[in-house]
């Protein structure tokens, strides 16, 4: 498994939060400092992503849920996590509560997919980054993170500007090798398996990930629970209080 950077914080139940493609684990920033204050926040970088190792070559969502699994398995010393991801972070979410269920006291999906069944829109992605570099599709990417209302305050603004600035600094072949994993997951199988609570999390003005995604991702869930936050596709981001709000609530109904 590929030593991921990671950043502890707090102390209490360890929540592990997991980051969007061309993200790092500074888009948690809002979600962290909140739960802090009750739990032990471990949010990490992916690899090809902000401080942890670029690794050459193709892999899958299963790669990055083995290198979650690791990362669990030595920082939490045989205590099951609550696993939270977002997008990319949802994908692994989903592949590992099928895989490594043991480590885990329950997982939130949130802004994420289960299967791609037209993979066009990410080839195409690949092949700009591929030709022209990550900033090529650094302005499109904002578009669908974050909702123009919020980007027009001077808080979003800045925090446009800060994932904006990750996102350029995301390694090319890293990010187009992370978008061919991303384009490949089918768990519409796996997910009839996932035996641990399972919170979905839709974002009613997600453009990247639709909420239809959400309600597949429960449905094919037995007995996730669905909920929504008026936000883009980096609800974390744009809506913090309320992301956590929705965590917490999900915990204290288990």
């Amino acid at each position: 498994m590929t030593p991921l950077n990671f950043v502890r914080e707090g102390e209490g139940p360890i929540v592990v939060l997991s980051h969007a493609l061309g993200c790092d684990l500074h888009m948690w920033d809002g979600v962290a400092a909140l739960l802090a204050r009750a739990h032990t926040v471990l949010r990490y970088d992916h690899r090809n992503h902000g401080a942890s190792p670029r690794v050459p070559g193709a892999f899958g969502i299963d790669v990055l849920a083995d290198d979650a699994a690791a990362l669990i398995e030595r920082e939490a010393a045989g205590e099951p996590v609550h696993f939270v991801g977002l997008s990319m972070g949802g994908m692994t979410a989903q592949a590992l509560a099928a895989r490594r269920p043991e480590l885990l006291k329950d997982v939130v999906i949130a802004n994420s997919s289960a299967h791609y069944p037209d993979a066009s829109p990410w080839q195409a992605r690949v092949a700009r980054v591929q030709a022209d570099g990550v900033e090529a599709i650094a302005d499109g990417a904002l578009e669908r993170w974050l909702t123009p209302a919020w980007r027009a305050t001077p808080e979003g603004a800045d925090a446009a500007a800060a994932l904006r600035q990750t996102l350029v600094n995301t390694d090319a072949a890293g990010y187009a090798e992370s978008c061919k994993a991303v384009a490949a997951i089918d768990f519409r199988s796996s997910n009839r398996r996932i035996a641990v609570p399972t919170l979905v999390l839709a974002g009613a003005q997600d453009l990247a990930t639709p909420p239809a995604m959400s309600e597949l991702i429960a449905a094919s869930i037995p007995g996730a629970k669905l909920a929504s936050l008026d936000a883009a596709h980096l609800s974390a981001v744009e809506q913090p209080a309320e992301f956590v709000e929705s965590l917490i609530d999900f915990w204290r109904s288990l």
